[in-house]
């Protein structure tokens, strides 16, 4: 059977994009990553996959081995299926200290066929009480969904499977303090918080489900790595290649696409809770 020269150059571009993909979400997990806590309920499974458990005696976690200042970071996660009631999975960038930054994502499992709640929080100088809840428009039980947060000087946008669901501004002009000086470790942990998690602790964990397993494959972050007090976005040796993503904004589909996933899938939004601000909203919720 021949082929057209127009067939064998689609072909060859195929293959090149195919393996262009793979090169980019191949990140061995045993070299970015450490486990941090769970006596090896945490697993690195070859290098490309790595799995958190939990049962009645502990959960498990890991962290980055680079530090990151700025970045735009993709992990693609399989959350606990089933009855997950009473479990948190974890994924989160943070720094340390008491005056700590953190960008977070939390899944809050739920009762078999009740859907994940997506919880998102936004901590700049210790100070977080920045809320936002979602569900989610898949079930992210059944496969590897994405999960990518965008950190850059002017914003953090928060996006799942490439749809943008949160932008945090940076608001310093109005007296909001941003993430901006402190390098930040990935983190990710797999634990038991039925005291508030599902339904304001109403429902408990099932220990007969245990144990409860969540699953991480094809990291990938462009990001400028601090080692020893220097960026390596400063240098000629950027991760961050040609670092667009630093300056990186919502053009207009993607801010129809946040647009829609708010209207359709937020079912929390701090900078609406006239209850918990009597006294009037935080000052970035002007900006949203």
């Amino acid at each position: 059977m021949a082929f057209s020269t127009t067939s064998k150059l689609s072909t060859f571009f195929l293959v090149i994009l195919f393996l262009g993909i793979t090169s980019i979400v191949s990140a061995d997990f045993n070299n970015e990553f450490d486990i941090t806590w769970g006596d090896g309920r945490g697993k690195i499974l070859n290098g490309d996959l790595l799995t958190l458990s939990l049962d009645k005696s502990s959960g498990s976690g890991f962290e980055s081995r680079n530090e990151y200042l700025f970045g735009k970071i993709d992990m693609q996660l399989k959350l606990v299926p089933g009855n997950s009631a009473g479990t948190v999975t974890a994924y989160y960038l943070s720094s340390k200290g008491s005056n700590w930054d953190e960008i977070d994502f939390e899944f809050l499992g739920n009762l078999s066929g009740d859907p994940y709640i997506l919880h998102t929080n936004v901590f700049s100088q210790g100070k977080g009480n920045r809320e936002q809840q979602f569900y989610l428009w898949f079930d992210p039980t059944a496969d590897f969904h994405t999960y990518s947060i965008l950190w850059n000087p002017q914003r953090i946008i928060f996006s799942v499977d490439g749809t943008p669901i949160r932008e945090f501004k940076n608001a310093e002009s109005i007296g909001v303090p941003f993430p901006k000086n402190q390098p930040m470790r990935i983190h990710s942990s797999l634990w038991n918080a039925d005291d508030w998690a599902t339904r304001g602790g109403l429902v408990k964990t099932d220990w007969t489900q245990a144990p409860f397993t969540a699953s991480y494959r094809n990291f990938r972050a462009d990001a400028c790595v601090v080692s020893s007090g220097k960026s390596s976005c400063g240098g000629s040796a950027s991760s961050g290649g040609n670092q667009a993503w630093l300056s990186e904004e919502l053009d207009n589909t993607k801010q129809e696409r946040l647009r829609w996933a708010q209207k359709n899938y937020m079912i929390y939004n701090y900078c609406s809770d006239s209850k918990r601000f009597p006294q009037g909203f935080p000052p970035e919720c002007k900006l949203a």
